[in-house]
């Protein structure tokens, strides 16, 4: 399999999904924004829920706003030894052709009743507070991949506002975005929100990757 030598080279990506028949292009310019259904089969989704259960942990943001019910949701970083964890990494590589070594850590998200995201972008803002410490090392995030769990039974949907989109939570079903511009600059209208779960419980998966190698320990 060809890989994605540099996890930078936006349209190579992008060109990539396109030309997957079973990935959906949102037909916007303002983005590259792309959806997959069906990317997980139902045991992997249930092997991912079980992690995520069994160590999730308080959420935290980076540049803290001092909103504090801005994230809500509880996070489990997954462990890349564990069996399902490995499958999703090599369903990941097999879509997007990114080599692995841009990739950060799979994390989980569990969203309890009443809890959410409001909105964000992915990117580190740079000149931000904390722009140096998160991007010192792998530089900024490229591409975002989020994959829905399971379904809910109210609430917990994915806003784009400036783009005018909104994803319902369909489980196995993967959406992903470059969150830059084809010139490398930071993209605003990749702003998000992971919107309050009315009923039921939401579990998201995401996989960010970088401009450089990983290299955190």
């Amino acid at each position: 399999m060809d890989t994605i030598a540099d996890s930078a080279t936006f349209a190579s990506v992008a060109a990539r999904l396109a030309a997957n028949p079973r990935v959906q292009r949102l037909p916007t310019a303002k983005a590259d924004l792309f959806q997959h259904r069906d990317f997980l089969a139902p045991d992997l989704r249930e092997s991912l829920i079980a992690l995520i259960d069994k160590d999730r942990r308080a959420s935290t943001i980076a540049d803290d706003n001092g909103d504090a019910y801005f994230r809500t949701s509880e996070t489990c970083d997954l462990d890349p030894a564990e069996p399902a964890v490995e499958k999703l990494e090599e369903l990941f590589l097999a879509l997007n052709g990114i080599d692995p070594k841009f990739g950060e850590p799979c994390q989980g998200q569990r969203y309890a009743e009443g809890q959410e995201f409001k909105a964000h972008t992915d990117y580190f803002t740079p000149g931000g507070p904390d722009y140096e410490k998160f991007c010192s090392v792998a530089g900024q995030r490229t591409w975002t991949f989020m994959i829905y769990l399971n379904a809910v039974e109210a609430g917990g949907a994915t806003r784009f506002k400036t783009i005018g989109k909104t994803f319902h939570p369909e489980p196995g079903k993967l959406l992903c975005w470059n969150n830059a511009r084809p010139d490398g600059r930071v993209n605003p209208n990749t702003l998000h929100h992971g919107m309050k779960v009315r009923k039921g419980v939401k579990y998201v998966i995401t996989k960010w990757y970088r401009e450089k190698e990983w290299g955190w320990k």
